[in-house]
């Protein structure tokens, strides 16, 4: 166990931010997953805007690396540009 009120609070701070983290990746994983499950493309188009600003919003942050969110942006591009 850590000895020193410092170390003590970088447990906490890093606790709380895991938590935080987690939180928005799997808000993200979840709209991928719901904008892949699309099968119409008006709707699909309508919500892409959304998933990339989020995708871009995760890349600043770090919570995600930007080569992930550059690769999610232009395979769910392509499947929506796909769609009949």
């Amino acid at each position: 166990m850590a000895n020193h009120k410092s170390s003590l609070k970088r447990i906490r701070q890093d606790k709380k931010r895991q938590l935080h983290n987690k939180y928005y990746a799997k808000t993200m994983r979840n709209a991928v997953r719901k904008l892949r499950a699309m099968t119409n493309k008006e709707e699909a188009a309508k919500l892409y805007p959304t998933v990339q600003k989020m995708l871009d919003k995760l890349a600043k942050t770090n919570i995600i690396h930007r080569n992930k969110a550059a690769n999610l942006k232009a395979s769910l591009s392509r499947q929506i540009n796909s769609m009949a």
